[in-house]
Formats: C-alpha cells, structure tokens, sequence
C-alpha cells in the first residue's frame, strides 16, 4: 500500500499558521497574524492538480491579499503573489457619533458673500443647515463684503488680490499668522475647502499644521477655462496641480458625476475619494408664483408679447454666450435678455448690437426670482459648467430648460427625462439647439408641461438634505481616510521602533 504523501511548508515564506477553522472576525488575532485558512475543493485531490489557497489578512485601511499554491506531488505550498486591495470606510450607519456637533473651518474663495457665482448659494445654504444641525463653523474667505458672522458662523477675511487673468476674481494665500492663529484657537475637526484656488493651499498647509483632515471640493472646472482666457500649454501643468491638491486632501467633493469622471480620468484622486456633493434649490424662491408682467415687459424691451428667451448667470468667454448670437439670428420673431454681470459683458453688448437684446446687470432677491419666472424658455450654452445651478433654479421657477449636453448639465437633465423636464442639445449644433427651442417657444402649452414637470423634479432636491449627507456620512469619511493615512504613515516607525526596544513577553512564574 503506498505511503501517505507528506507535507512540508516552504520555509522561507514563513507564513501564517495552519488551520480549519472557519474565522470568526480579524479582531480574534488581536496579537498576532491571522490565520491561512485551506480550503479543498472535493473529497480528495489529484497529485498532479494544483490547489489554490487564498488568505485575507485584515489592516487598517486596507486588506492583503495572498495566493498560495499547493501541489500534491511535492505538497509544497508556495506564495504566488501579494496584492493589496483598496478599500473604502465601512458603510454609514446613523449614529451618535455622526450626529454630534463639529467644529468646522471653511475656506472659500472667492468670498460667498460678495462675489457671485455657481457657488454662492450652496455654500450659504451649506453655512446655514450646519449652524442649524448644531455645528460650530468657521468661514474664511477673501475680504470684499465679508460679514462679522452669518447665521452664527464666525467669518475672517483675508487680504486678496486681482486674478491676472480675470481681475474680477479675488483671491488670497489666507496664511497669514492672524488667520493661523484664528483657525488654531478655533480647533476645527476637519478643514473644507473649495478647489481650485489660492487659498486650497492655505487650507491646505493649516490642516497639515494642526493635524486634521481636509476635504476639497471641486466647484470651478479651470483646464476647460484656460484655453479661452490664455495659453493652451498651462492646461496640463493646471492639472498637475489640481491632481497635488486633491491627492494631499482626504475627500474630493464634486458637483456632478461628470466633473468627477474627468477628475478620475485625469488621475486626480483615488475613486474612493471622491464623492458627490448633491445639487440642491431653494425652490421657495425660485417659484413660478414669481411670474411678473412688469418684468416681462422690462427683460423684452417693451414688448411682452414676444416669445422671451432668458439666460442668467456670470457673463464669461467661458460660457459660449456667443452661441446664441447665432441662435437669434435664425429666431427673428424671438426676444433675449442676460440677467447677470461679467468679463465678457462690453463684449457681448456690441455683438448683439442692434438686435433684440437685454442686459441687466445684476439682480438680487426678489428681482431675480421674477426675472427667471417671467421668461419662456432658458438657454445654458456652456460646456463648462460643473453642474449649472442657475439651470435647477430656472426649473424650480417652472420654465422649461434648453441646454448644452456637456459638463454637469446632465446630471439635472438625465437621458431618461429628456423631452419631459428639459431638453439637451449637442454642444455647439446650432440645428439640434434649434430643434429643441423653437418647439417651446411656439408652443404654449408644451412650454407650460414641461415647465410643470420640471418645477415637481425640482422640489426633490432640498439643500439641508444636501448638507445632512455631507456632515454625516462624507465628513465621516474623510476623517476615516485621515486616519488611515496617518496610520501608514506610523506604520514604518512603528516597526522600527520595535526592532530598536523589542518587547520580551513577562516572565511568568508557576507555584
């Protein structure tokens, strides 16, 4: 009868011990490396078959993956590979602990008080919902028409500086040893701040000097910006330094699946890392209760009766405003009005020189809300938009949107509702925009349908909802990725440490 095959481990990969047993958790080997547990397929093997083991051992952070072969002619086990898979926090589960009130600093630039832009309202909204949940923030920003405080959120305004090529941009390093100081006494828990800028660097060097975590999220989409305003060669180092910053944060927040599919292509961040910011409005002021005959009369020059085309929003190169040149020149009977202030305003004054046009300028409150409820239709041309919050504001204002399929736009209008809350055109196709606009501007009641449907998908979209994921669940995870970081960061000293003062077990004594 032939002898029973022995077997013998390779002792130069020295690995776990041996067992059958099925694990129970990695905290059982509080001390120690888990085990390898072997699994056979079958009653018995070939000695020709090679059996694969696998083992996972458990770390902070991530899991080691190790593959182990077995075959039975020698019964040798061997190591094949070793990978290491990443891995995300554990899933949100509400808790105290993700309730409990923070101290958060907030670094936003340009200021969200004084310049208007995309952000301005999520950011106030943002400020608002985590005073009401109980948080302490901080706000810290460029000094142009900065409040003392608001809704009880201490604000700091740091000395700024003209963008050089958009001197209407603020901007600020905010390094200075005041604000320092003032973060420091402050003790955030986590530092949030916006991207790409000056002042993430700050953000950036502060949250290194106090040890926190910090998150950015990305709101301005600039690599699409720099061809229009200056070199095309500064695109690629522009994404070398937006990938250094957000590589050094601990959560990227992004407006739009979109923005965060370029960033990933562009090797920004870690996928894990990055995470949505959901899109919110205040869809009680944005309301079609705002539809003004005296505004409508004022945004078409006169004449009220006139189908009326609106666009709000900053009057940039960017925005390819010049797009609807070629869109009124081909809509004769139609009427446009820009509500909003920018660069590119004298520009676009003398384009549309002589032709049905409006420009405002600036509208706040009230004035805006019926600006936008007074029109027919609302046209978005851009490309660059990271998610298009002026498009959300026109629909919760009951007007139907025509806009690019580009950038965050469809992330409000998604492919399955198109044709019932908005519709997309391809970028730049005069045609296709045309095909879509002309319909609803002669159409009364395909204008006031989708305006409705649009209006209801809207009301889904609540800016303290908004705010409750990032505090609870984003915020949560930052600070995950934080200490997971500063642990691999330990890790080698740790192990230096104890090959330096190597530990030697008590001796115990028996009676």
């Amino acid at each position: 009868m032939p002898s029973s095959p022995s077997l013998s481990i390779n002792p130069s990969l020295s690995p776990p011990s041996l067992s059958t047993a099925t694990p129970t958790s990695s905290s059982s080997f509080p001390h120690s490396s888990p085990p390898i547990f072997l699994k056979f397929p079958g009653n018995q093997y070939s000695r020709t078959k090679p059996i694969s083991l696998s083992a996972r051992k458990a770390r902070s952070g991530y899991s080691e993956s190790r593959k182990l072969e077995v075959r039975a002619s020698k019964m040798t086990i061997t190591e094949v590979e070793i990978e290491e898979e990443e891995e995300g926090p554990p899933p949100y589960v509400e808790s105290e602990t993700n309730s409990r009130p923070r101290r958060i600093a907030l670094f936003v630039e340009p200021s969200p008080f004084a310049y208007v832009s995309g952000y301005k309202n999520r950011f106030q909204n943002f400020i608002r919902y985590l005073r009401e949940m109980g948080d302490e923030v901080m706000v810290v920003t460029t000094h142009e028409g900065v409040p003392e405080e608001f809704y009880g959120a201490k604000c700091i305004g740091s000395r700024s500086f003209p963008c050089p090529w958009y001197q209407k941009v603020p901007l600020s390093l905010a390094l200075s040893p005041r604000i320092i100081s003032e973060v420091a006494h402050f003790k955030p828990d986590i530092i949030h701040a916006s991207s790409p800028g000056i002042m993430v660097f700050g953000a950036l060097i502060i949250a290194k000097l106090l040890s926190v975590p910090i998150v950015m999220s990305y709101h301005t989409h600039v690599p699409v910006y720099i061809p229009r305003y200056t070199f095309s060669w500064l695109v690629k180092p522009m994404w070398m330094v937006i990938k250094f910053l957000h590589t050094a944060a601990d959560l990227t927040l992004v407006p739009s699946a979109a923005i965060a599919k370029d960033l990933q292509v562009a090797g920004v961040a870690a996928a894990n890392t990055i995470r949505l910011w959901n899109k919110g409005v205040d869809s009680e002021s944005f309301h079609p209760r705002f539809r003004s005959d005296e505004m409508r009369s004022r945004l078409s020059n006169g004449e009220p009766e006139k189908p009326l085309i609106v666009h709000v929003g900053r009057l940039g190169v960017e925005k390819s405003l010049d797009f609807l040149k070629s869109v009124m020149d081909r809509l004769p009977e139609a009427r446009i009005a820009f509500i909003g202030d920018g660069p590119y305003r004298a520009e676009l004054e003398e384009l549309f020189s002589g032709m049905p046009a409006v420009f405002t300028g600036m509208l706040g409150g009230e004035e805006l809300s019926q600006a936008y409820a007074s029109g027919d239709v609302f046209v978005m041309p851009s490309e660059s938009e990271t998610l298009g919050l002026v498009v959300l504001e026109a629909m919760a204002s009951g007007i139907p949107v025509v806009g690019a399929r580009s950038g965050g736009i469809p992330d409000i209008i998604p492919e399955d509702q198109e044709g019932k809350t908005g519709f997309l055109y391809n970028y730049n196709d005069l045609d296709d925009c045309l095909s879509k606009l002309r319909p609803l501007l002669e159409n009364k009641e395909l204008r006031e349908t989708i305006g409705q449907a649009a209006r209801k998908e809207t009301e889904k979209f609540d800016w303290k909802a908004a705010t409750r994921v990032i505090r609870n669940e984003q915020y949560n995870a930052a600070i995950w990725f934080w200490r997971r970081r500063r642990a691999q960061f330990l890790r080698p000293l740790q192990w230096l440490m104890k090959r330096i003062f190597p530990q030697t077990p008590p001796e115990i004594k028996y009676r």
